[in-house]
């Protein structure tokens, strides 16, 4: 079976897809001055973006791993989560708390999705 990397390069790759599996894992990207709802807006938006380029979208998602950096934030980042999701398709989920590579991030999360027809062999 083929393993499909997206964007790879040294220390990572974007997206790893195996088996019609895809890995990937977002943190904020911009404004790393918004609070815990505008990071987690951004890192699910990314993860919308993530998801179409293996043919995919967030109904197929099936884990995440969140990673917080405080559990403050915990009922501010499920408001902004439970509203990106339809009835009935959230995934299963662990939540950390977590110290993160940057300071300035709040939230990180690791997906885990069934990706396109492309992606299944």
């Amino acid at each position: 079976m083929k393993i499909h990397r997206i964007n790879p390069a040294q220390r990572w790759s974007d997206i790893t897809v195996f088996n019609g599996i895809a890995h990937f894992v977002e943190v904020p990207e911009g404004d790393l001055g918004a609070d815990i709802r505008g990071q987690t807006a951004q890192v699910l938006a990314q993860a919308e973006l993530a998801l179409t380029k293996v043919g995919s979208d967030k109904t197929q998602l099936l884990s995440a791993t969140i990673y917080l950096t405080d559990f403050a934030n915990l009922a501010a980042f499920n408001a902004v989560w439970d509203a990106w999701f339809a009835p009935g398709t959230a995934p299963s989920r662990a939540c950390v708390k977590a110290e993160l590579a940057n300071p300035g991030y709040l939230v990180e999360i690791a997906f885990v999705a069934a990706a396109g027809e492309e992606y299944q062999a």
